[in-house]
């Protein structure tokens, strides 16, 4: 081999180095400092490329703007599914929402029934309604535990109760 066909040879290994430096990027926090070295290789590959010839520079530029996003959006959507990217990526915690949370529909037509405060409602707490708890929210004040309460209006899914010694 010529000592330009190092010299090409060194420009793509800076390519594969500027490809790795990103996608590193995605999942060790560097503060931009992997991303600093990625642009340097990137640059210093490019202009390997140019003083080999000015088509082979411009060939270097198209591959560097295809790679560079190709290799973001891999590292961003494909990769996460990958048995690696599982293994370093943390899952989004999972919400056990039980029966707690009601649609609102459904909220609407607990207007006038009454419940029991399970919680301390101070002004929020949870109620139970023939065996459904629903948190709730109190007109005015704190309810203690164990009140009789009465559901007396509801606005999407926030369910307004009154103690039933004030109704």
């Amino acid at each position: 081999m010529t000592p330009v066909d190092w010299w090409l040879l060194f420009a793509v290994f800076l390519y594969a180095a500027c490809a790795a430096l990103l996608v590193a990027e995605v999942f060790i926090p560097s503060f931009g400092l992997l991303s600093i070295c990625s642009l340097a290789c990137l640059v210093g590959g490019v202009t390997i490329f140019f003083q080999h010839s000015p088509m082979a520079g411009w060939i270097g530029v198209v591959v560097a703007i295809l790679m560079v996003p190709s290799l973001l959006v891999m590292a961003y959507k494909i990769l996460p599914k990958t048995r690696f990217g599982k293994r370093v990526i943390l899952t989004p915690p999972v919400r056990d929402r039980g029966d707690a949370i009601a649609d609102a529909p459904e909220l609407a037509k607990l207007i006038g029934h009454t419940g029991r405060v399970l919680t301390t409602m101070r002004p929020v707490g949870m109620c139970d309604f023939d065996g459904r708890r629903i948190e709730c929210v109190a007109e005015r004040g704190y309810l203690q535990k164990d009140n009789q309460v009465k559901v007396i209006r509801v606005e999407g899914t926030q369910v307004t109760v009154r103690a039933m010694d004030e109704a």
